[in-house]
């Protein structure tokens, strides 16, 4: 997919700015705060007063903050006045949170970066690669377009989305092996990077992870058989989020299961549910339940009791029955 149009048009957006606000989406992963820092990072190259924002009070999981430039990174509900908007990795407006009234008023001052599939494009210009590994795979082409000279600590931010986002890049094109050899070269310790974005544990969370994975069901969704975990308020308020965010991937492979699901009570009454599949477009199925996401790995939220969350899910899923089946293997 060629973006050289619309890298064009979002430079002559971005000669014209001298105040931007980069924003990720609502609870952030690797992708969202590596993309914001390294676009913080070269737009400050540029010359221009570029800052971060996530739309959310809550902070920030410890296991981000080890990429450069994510501590200065300012997570709350007011987005200041800027002259250009650059917002990556939110697959739809939903996903910026506290700003999406403020967004959506300026949208014609607005730069979208994404590779979600459900993406819409909400914004002046969308640079959105369906295709990409990882929205910091389309930054890493962009900021060549801008002649930006990379920097360790945006090698290293471009590295954490990419790594994150393929699962240590077990599915992606060629071409990811290619952009992690590129920045490897400027000298990130990948094996101190993976530790700390994937592996880095204490006890404590290893005791949260058994005790809900403990509690793992297998239920029949039509045609379809669903691995489900439950993650419920009383059991992780005031837990890492990283952690709870991570028992998605435990799910994604439960043998006899065509997909899996994480409700996360973050919220009493109300879950954010993760969906994981090699077999279905879970992508369509968050989408007909308010969410989104890619082919294989997607999102939605629910109200509700545990049981009327389920309940909704396994209807959904069994209205729309063949509708889910891939016809081809999904890259992302």
């Amino acid at each position: 997919m060629s973006l050289k149009s619309e890298f064009h048009q979002a430079a002559q957006l971005l000669e014209a700015a001298q105040t931007v606000s980069v924003i990720g989406h609502l609870r952030p992963d690797a992708d969202a705060i590596g993309s914001v820092c390294a676009t913080v990072s070269a737009l400050r190259q540029m010359g221009k007063d570029a800052q971060g924002y996530i739309g959310q009070e809550d902070p920030m999981p410890e296991n981000l903050l080890t990429i450069p430039g994510a501590a200065e990174v300012q997570f709350g509900t007011s987005l200041p006045e800027s002259d250009l908007y650059v917002v990556c990795d939110c697959g739809s407006i939903e996903r910026t949170g506290a700003f999406q009234e403020a967004l959506t008023a300026r949208a014609e001052s607005t730069i979208v970066v994404d590779h979600h599939a459900t993406n819409p494009g909400f914004a002046k210009v969308n640079l959105l690669d369906i295709e990409a590994e990882s929205t910091t795979t389309i930054l890493y082409e962009w900021f060549d377009s801008l002649s930006i000279q990379i920097t360790p600590d945006i090698a290293h931010g471009l590295y954490a989305g990419l790594l994150t986002d393929t699962a240590c890049f077990r599915w992606g094109r060629p071409i990811m092996h290619d952009m992690a050899k590129e920045l490897m070269e400027f000298g990130l310790n990948i094996r101190s990077i993976s530790a700390e974005l994937l592996d880095q544990t204490s006890v404590d969370d290893l005791r949260l992870v058994g005790q809900i994975i403990s509690k793992i069901e297998l239920h029949q969704a039509g045609p379809y058989t669903l691995a489900v975990l439950v993650a419920d308020y009383d059991t992780i308020n005031g837990r890492s989020k990283a952690v709870v965010e991570g028992l998605i991937e435990m799910v994604r492979a439960v043998d006899g299961a065509d997909f899996g699901a994480v409700f996360k009570e973050y919220t009493p009454g109300e879950f954010t549910v993760s969906l994981r599949s090699a077999q279905l477009s879970v992508g369509h199925l968050a989408v007909h339940l308010g969410g989104g996401g890619h082919i294989p790995a997607a999102g939605y939220t629910a109200r509700g009791s545990e049981f009327e969350a389920l309940d909704t899910l396994i209807s959904a899923t069994v209205t729309l029955g063949e509708s889910l089946q891939r016809t081809s293997p999904a890259t992302n």
